[in-house]
């Protein structure tokens, strides 16, 4: 599997997992010019901005750690757009990272990540 696959594969894994919490899912792969955010979801009056990180094991590095400050500015700016466009300014907002370890099937839901 190569890295988008497994990114692909990654973002289905937390989907189904956010699903299951209750969470609904709004947006995939939100893009624009300058960003991207795999997942945009709400819970209750929150809106959840999504990054995943998924990997074979942490031999490179925990998952997260690869949400570094040009990635968070990045997300930021997107979201920003995002709530913008759709008018969310009296929404609560919160940013999570979701770490999918394929090899051990194992997920890591870090909330309020930055």
């Amino acid at each position: 599997m190569n890295n988008k696959e497994k990114g692909d594969f990654g973002e289905v894994i937390a989907r189904k997992y956010l699903e299951d919490k209750g969470i609904h899912i709004i947006a995939l792969n939100y893009r624009i010019k300058t960003g991207e955010i795999d997942i945009i979801s709400s819970l209750d009056d929150e809106i959840i901005f999504v990054e995943v990180k998924s990997r074979n094991n942490v031999r490179y590095g925990y998952p997260a750690e690869a949400v570094n400050y040009k990635k968070i500015k990045k997300i930021l700016n997107t979201a920003n757009y995002y709530i913008s466009q759709n008018n969310l300014h009296d929404k609560k907002v919160r940013f999570d990272v979701i770490e999918v370890y394929l090899n051990e099937k194992k997920i890591n839901h870090v909330e309020n990540a930055f």
